[in-house]
């Protein structure tokens, strides 16, 4: 009878029943609405679906694949990797840092944790190794001639990045710390790895709502710009029919990323990671003598890296620290930034328009967001549906692809302010 109480008290359908063992249970709601939206929708979903179910796994009862203690207070703690028991001046000292006491209530002085799945795979996150390599993978499957061949696009891609400083206001103004807020406002880059590369740095009590928050709202591209869009256009701006840009030399194309690598690294010193991965992936595309690392870094790695990225970044969204206010907070936060960056871009563009002779279509202005390249397919569709002649995509790809460098320089200056 013992060892029958035993097992049942060893089930998850009993530790369900236990303390905060609820959060448990609605978290796995949670992860499969996300799954829903992945799967169902189609919502991002090479890394909603990793994401939701890294959540699942990581609030499953008892499972123990995902332990806090490791990351409390922002940082690895790799003597209790190691073996070493939890003690009290340990406890003491994240209760100090403000870790959360239904955190420090899971262990117990004494007790030596065993690493689970979730928390070596999270360690890539931790730092910072995922997203360099997604950027890397971004990289190598993007087009820079857009941007090279009208570099005024780089200006429509700095003004959208107005939703990160907007944003970052706000939340202070709400109470977050300078920390928070910036990871917080890193969401209004569209970013998914920026936003999970700063708020690891910053703020990795967050990183599951922010990381969420982030992947749903690119997924909503498609339907959160095209109103904003309209709003601050006329319809004749929308019509405005841009020449075909220039050919791009294979000279310029190779020269860009090592020039900008070396340019922002000295700049913004704190983006080098994210901006050198970014420029190597695209060298290898454009260079013509790597052919093999151009593909095994757009498909092999870039898939590699995205299943453990979002499986590990799910984790961290467990029922103590997603099932709060700063919650819903965060995800009505990350509608303002998307909201202030693309309307950021689009203004600029109307603005341009004031001094140029050749005038650029507004519409392309949303496409600052760093959502590559959905954002520059809706500046396409929003404006063929008022002037079926026009061909905005090419046009749009430049401040799409000055937004993934604007915000990478935005991480860095916020990691170098608050890090």
């Amino acid at each position: 009878m013992e060892a029958f109480v035993n097992f049942v008290q060893d089930t998850g359908f009993f530790l369900v029943t236990q303390g905060d063992g609820w959060k448990n249970l609605v978290m796995l709601i949670v992860a499969c609405f996300l799954l829903y939206l992945g799967i169902g929708k189609k919502f991002e979903p090479l890394l909603m679906v990793t994401i939701a179910f890294g959540m699942l796994m990581t609030n499953l009862p008892g499972a123990n694949m995902y332990h806090e203690i490791f990351f409390a207070g922002g940082h690895i703690h790799w003597d209790l990797f190691g073996g070493a028991p939890v003690t009290g001046q340990f406890l003491a000292e994240m209760q100090s840092m403000g870790v959360a006491d239904a955190v420090l209530e899971k262990v117990s002085i004494g007790e030596v944790i065993t690493p689970g799945l979730l928390d070596v795979l999270y360690l890539g996150v931790k730092l910072g190794v995922y997203p360099c390599l997604i950027f890397m993978g971004v990289g190598a499957m993007t087009d820079f001639g857009p941007l090279i061949a009208n570099p005024k696009s780089l200006l429509l891609g700095a003004a959208a990045q107005l939703g990160i400083f907007m944003t970052y206001a706000g939340c202070r103004v709400m109470g977050f710390t300078g920390d928070e807020a910036a990871s917080i406002g890193i969401i209004g880059g569209a970013d998914g790895p920026t936003a999970i590369f700063v708020t690891a740095k910053l703020a990795p009590a967050l990183l599951g709502p922010i990381a969420v928050a982030a992947y749903s709202y690119m997924a909503l591209v498609p339907v959160i710009q095209p109103p904003i869009m309209k709003a601050l256009t006329t319809e004749e701006e929308r019509k405005i029919v841009m020449k075909p840009l220039r050919e791009v030399s294979k000279v310029e194309k190779i020269v860009f990323p090592i020039m900008v690598t070396i340019f922002v690294a000295f700049l913004v010193p704190s983006a080098g990671p994210l901006i050198a991965c970014l420029m190597l992936g695209n060298l290898f595309r454009e260079c013509g003598v790597t052919d093999r690392l151009s593909k095994t870094v757009q498909n092999e790695l870039i898939n590699i890296v995205t299943l453990f990225l979002g499986v590990s970044v799910g984790a961290t969204a467990t029922g103590t620290t997603f099932l709060s206010g700063r919650t819903l907070a965060i995800m009505a936060m990350g509608i303002v930034a998307f909201g202030f960056g693309t309307a950021g871009g689009v203004l600029l563009a109307k603005f341009m328009n004031l001094f140029l002779k050749e005038k650029i279509n507004p519409l392309i202005g949303s496409a600052g967001v760093s959502a590559v390249p959905m954002a520059a397919r809706v500046s396409q569709q929003v404006g063929q549906k008022y002037n079926p002649a026009n061909f905005l995509l090419m046009h749009a790809m430049g401040p799409n692809v000055a937004g993934v460098i604007g915000s990478a320089i935005a991480a860095g200056v916020l990691i170098s302010l608050f890090g």
